[in-house]
């Protein structure tokens, strides 16, 4: 099918369960344009990030009176989305009256209960470097004029982390250890790769002033550096746990879920324990005489070098591409393939691989696939064995499957074709990180690769560490785990290298619900049966994963509303 006849029907389908408007869907629609009006002030940062630039040169206020006013300010909406009534309107718009009151709760839960500007470090570190970034990135306006809101920005950052000086209290180990780690690329990000990124305007007085605000930016890292180490450092406390109440507030706020903590456990466990079962399986099936484990590390030594990592990455999305055309597996609106470019520098200690999409609302339509590199610096060995754990041929179809086609660039393609406002702005990990995961599985089971049990190794590689998440967060957070058997879980449970435990465990502290890529894998499989079931002889795996796109990221409980049908509350 053509792009333009997929338009046509892509189209079609997202208005396809739409009722008649419902008596309260004018008034409703007027209050949520009034309250996404006012939220890109609040909010300038994610603004920058959604395609909204009025207000790229502004920042976040995260002083305690700031955070007093946005309490306020999002208990008045609150109030005002709670005196709607679901009955007045259309079931789409009712869906998103839902997902409007759940997403107020989860920013209200954060700025009162989980409380990072507290006791966060990175709250602060963070801020400052992704900020900045949010305008480097995209060609969305002349370099000069975001040149401009650069230096406007940046001169708000040494207040920013004053903010953070006078905010900080209780602040655990784990947390000051990754704000402390996170620092040194930090400052280098804004000495190396902010200027460069500017070079080429050309007005001196825009340079000049960039440079005494840059300079002033780094020097105040520095001292947020230094604050950390003598301050912070000697009272930091080991407690990180956000516990059990707060981590049942925050699936039900950001997830929608509300299943007892410890049925979600057994759920977890019950998935790691089948995919370790599987993937001892699929080993002995690529060779029966060896350890998995020396089945797992003889299959990573095939990889290209370093200097090809790019063109082979690049080299493979049409290829998935035309699978998924071939096989009818989803619509795709776009011919377009995202840009694959090497990871930024200040984000390749903690990933080595994303998908940078654009706003729904941003008019420079690039979306790059960022892969890291190894770093000039290390030893052969070093490389060997980064390009091996990360850049085998089966773990870099597996990461472009998850990172593009089906799963987050694709999912991206679809934004334009909801018309949903709120579903523009909010979402739902669950749905989001849940999609890419489930696709990862999907595809192999739809035959991709010819089913290489080799790819199908790794891709349960990939499922083993999600599954490990899923216990260990609720373990860590509401079970009393300790940081060491959490790296003791990831490496004998979930069948991770020791690094990957480390950094996993760490991320896990601060992200406690990183379930959400396993638990939307599997919610996402049974709405696809019960769909099946709904739809009977009618039914095609291209017609659900369709519908599920056109209906934006929901939380699942409202995504199974929507599909299925009946009511969710």
């Amino acid at each position: 099918m053509k792009a333009q006849g997929i338009l046509i029907s892509l189209v079609a389908l997202v208005g396809a369960g739409t009722a008649s408007a419902a008596k309260g869907d004018a008034a409703f629609e007027k209050l949520v344009d009034d309250y996404f009006d006012e939220l890109p002030s609040a909010s300038p940062t994610t603004a920058t990030e959604l395609g909204i630039h009025k207000h790229d040169g502004e920042l976040e206020d995260l002083s305690a009176a700031g955070q007093a006013r946005e309490t306020k300010r999002l208990k008045t909406w609150a109030g005002k989305f709670s005196a709607v009534s679901d009955a007045d309107l259309s079931p789409p718009l009712a869906a998103d009256l839902q997902l409007l009151r759940a997403s107020i709760a989860a920013g209200l839960l954060d700025i009162n209960g989980v409380q990072g500007w507290l006791h966060r470090p990175d709250t602060y570190t963070g801020l400052a470097s992704r900020t900045i970034y949010d305008i480097m990135k995209r060609d969305f306006a002349p370099l000069a004029d975001r040149m401009k809101s650069a230096i406007s920005r940046e001169a708000k950052i040494p207040a920013l982390l004053q903010q953070g000086q006078r905010n900080l209290v209780d602040v655990p180990k784990v947390s000051l250890d990754i704000a402390v780690e996170e620092l040194p690329g930090i400052i280098d990000f804004f000495r190396s790769d902010v200027p460069l990124a500017f070079k080429a305007v050309t007005d001196k007085k825009l340079q000049a002033d960039f440079l005494r605000v840059n300079g002033t930016v780094i020097r105040a890292l520095d001292e947020f550096r230094t604050f950390l180490r003598v301050k912070i450092a000697p009272k930091a406390i080991d407690r990180f746990a956000i516990g059990e109440k707060l981590f049942r507030e925050k699936l039900k706020s950001e997830e929608m879920v509300e299943t007892p903590l410890s049925e979600l456990l057994k759920r977890g466990e019950a998935e790691l324990r089948r995919l370790q079962i599987e993937f001892r399986a699929t080993a002995a099936q690529i060779d029966s005489k060896k350890s998995f484990e020396d089945v797992q590390k003889e299959t990573s030594k095939n990889h290209p070098a370093a200097d090809k990592v790019i063109a082979t990455v690049q080299g493979g999305l049409a290829a998935l591409r035309q699978f998924l055309i071939d096989h009818k597996i989803v619509s795709i609106p776009s011919p377009v393939l995202p840009i694959v470019q090497e990871t930024p520098p200040f984000m390749r200690a903690t990933t080595f691989a994303s998908m940078e999409t654009p706003g729904p609302f941003e008019k420079a339509k690039e979306a790059y696939y960022n892969v890291t590199l190894p770093e000039k610096s290390w030893s052969p060995a070093q490389v060997e064995e980064f390009l091996a754990g990360s850049f085998n041929p089966y773990i870099m179809e597996n990461v472009s499957i998850h990172e593009t086609f089906p799963g987050h660039y694709v999912q991206f393609l679809w934004v334009p074709h909801i018309t949903s406002k709120v579903r523009k702005y909010y979402g739902a990990n669950t749905n989001v990180e849940g999609w890419a995961h489930y696709c990862e599985q999907m595809m192999i089971d739809e035959g991709y690769f010819n089913r290489d049990p080799k790819l199908k190794l790794f891709q349960l590689q990939d499922a083993l560490l999600r599954a490990a998440r899923f216990v260990v967060g609720i373990r860590m957070h509401t079970r009393g785990m300790s940081l060491a058997q959490a790296i003791e879980y990831f490496q004998v449970d979930g069948y991770q290298p020791k690094k990957t435990a480390e950094m996993e465990t760490k991320r896990g502290t601060e992200d406690p619900t990183y379930l959400y890529y396993t638990l939307g894998k599997l919610e996402i499989l049974k709405l696809r049966e019960d769909y099946q079931k709904k739809l009977g002889p009618a039914y095609t795996l291209q017609k659900f994963h369709d519908a599920f796109l056109a209906e934006g990221p929901l939380p699942l409980p409202l995504m199974r509303a929507a599909l299925i049908g009946g009511e969710t509350h």
